[in-house]
């Protein structure tokens, strides 16, 4: 097949594309705005494979879009591009709005103009896959509760809202058009290349910078946490063998306190890289003497909570398990551990995001 992902030099979407590049045959066009967090370098590793091509572009641009449906032809579509970010949605909503929205409607736009000009044999091949997160479903309560596809929405933020919002208009042009869908609503994300204001690589980061660990609240949040290539293996099994107009909750089988994360992490660290090896600049800029700090965990402080903060995400991944036999591999324990090995490996691609200089080398080049 010729994939069209969007978003693909996001940390799912890369993911994905890597997994597609070393595993199939088939072949890959990257779609990316590139914004703050894509990052080419995510895809270094495929970047010469002659089953890759990137293609520098807005999904909000429709001129674009159709030519990009024009000139590649692709045979399905994988729509993984959005703002993501819990934080900044509360800080500036309109982002989240125009990219969430206003970009998959314009998407779906393309891709049926795209897809009624098929002949019949390619038209009932395609698929728009769409790509979703379970934090539509809003908060659950009952601790017996999990998520499944029928959970009525109940979204909380300006992001998980503004994914909400593109789950229906997926949904509606399934129902209006015809045009053949899937969505895929997965849990908390982690793993190799995660850009570093999400809460694992922030807390890895911070850590061996002497930093403090901020956690929201008393950290009670409670996430089910699925390794990416596990996710990436599980949005490839739905778009091959998925049923169009179904929808599929992608889980990694891991509920944990946002609390039990940091101390995982900072126990991990102690164990890999103790923190008498790191620098103490930090630490001491931040007004904590050296003789108070034992461990990682000392470096743990509580914030003020996130506002309409969700308690509880939870999962149930029977259905693409009973339906298509997609089961994560990774447990937390070691997804985890992989997570920051690859993150104490790569610090110069950590250093490079930090400082923008992968941004700016980047767009650049492009330019």
């Amino acid at each position: 097949m010729k994939i069209l992902v969007t978003g693909g030099a996001g940390f799912i979407g890369s993911a994905v594309i890597r997994h597609i590049i070393r595993n199939t045959d088939d072949s890959v066009i990257s779609l990316d705005k590139l914004t703050y967090a894509g990052n080419l370098e995510s895809l270094a590793e495929i970047s010469s494979s002659e089953r890759y091509t990137f293609e520098h572009a807005d999904i909000c641009d429709r001129v674009e879009v159709e030519r990009i449906f024009r000139e590649h032809q692709p045979d399905v579509l994988m729509h993984l591009a959005a703002e993501s970010h819990v934080d900044r949605s509360i800080d500036g909503p309109a982002a989240f709005i125009e990219t969430n929205i206003v970009g998959t409607y314009t998407l779906l736009e393309g891709a049926r103009k795209y897809w009624q000009g098929l002949d019949a044999e390619r038209k009932a091949a395609f698929r728009f896959h769409h790509i979703s997160t379970d934090e539509v479903y809003g908060d659950l309560e009952n601790p017996e509760h999990l998520f499944t596809e029928t959970t009525p929405y109940a979204p909380s933020s300006p992001y998980s809202a503004s994914k909400a919002s593109s789950d229906h208009l997926v949904r509606a042009w399934r129902r209006t058009y015809g045009l053949p869908t899937l969505v895929t609503n997965c849990s908390n994300n982690y793993g190799p290349y995660h850009f570093p204001e999400k809460l694992i690589p922030l807390v890895i980061l911070n850590a061996l910078e002497g930093k403090p660990l901020p956690v929201y609240g008393r950290g009670n949040q409670i996430r089910d946490w699925l390794y990416v290539e596990d996710h990436a293996r599980a949005l490839y099994r739905v778009l091959t063998a998925g049923q169009i107009g179904e929808t599929y909750n992608i889980g990694g089988h891991n509920e944990k306190q946002n609390i039990e994360v940091v101390h995982t992490i900072c126990d991990l660290l102690n164990e890999l890289r103790p923190l008498a090896n790191t620098t103490t600049a930090a630490i001491q800029a931040e007004g904590l003497p050296n003789e108070h700090l034992r461990c990682y965990k000392d470096l743990i402080i509580h914030v003020q909570d996130r506002p309409g903060h969700d308690l509880r995400y939870a999962i149930d991944a029977g259905k693409i398990q009973c339906e298509l036999g997609w089961t994560p591999i990774e447990t937390f324990e070691s997804g985890i551990r992989k997570t920051v090995e690859w993150y104490l490996n790569n610090l110069e691609w950590c250093r490079r995001v930090q400082d923008g200089s992968y941004q700016r080398e980047r767009l650049g080049a492009i330019e």
